[in-house]
């Protein structure tokens, strides 16, 4: 199954909450998942820009989109950005496919 990094960050409000009731993030992420048919492979709370990243497997793009809306439109996050994993059999095939295109760059 595909793989994508997903990194977020949460309102002030749900920092709030969660300082005021800590509770398990993560396994409110591997539910919202796998109620879509995807499976949370790792949660981790960040320093810097984000304050956590999470990899998941979907079957599809559209899965991975729906679990962001689903997760998004809860108030909780301020911000999301998901990124699809090439394994490297797909990097080496678009590598491949890559050496066979036909471009004219800018002169």
């Amino acid at each position: 199954m595909p793989l994508y990094l997903g990194r977020f960050s949460y309102t002030a409000d749900a920092v709030k909450a969660m300082v005021d009731s800590p509770s398990d993030r993560a396994a409110a992420a591997k539910e919202a998942a796998e109620s879509l048919g995807a499976k949370i492979v790792g949660f981790w709370f960040s320093f810097g820009e984000f304050d956590g990243a999470f990899l998941t497997e979907a079957p599809d793009n559209a899965t991975v989109a729906a679990l962001v809306m689903a997760i998004g439109s809860s108030g909780a996050l301020s911000k999301v950005e998901t990124t699809v994993l090439l394994d490297m059999d797909e990097a080496q095939g678009a590598m491949r496919k890559a050496g066979g295109a036909t471009y004219r760059p800018p002169s």
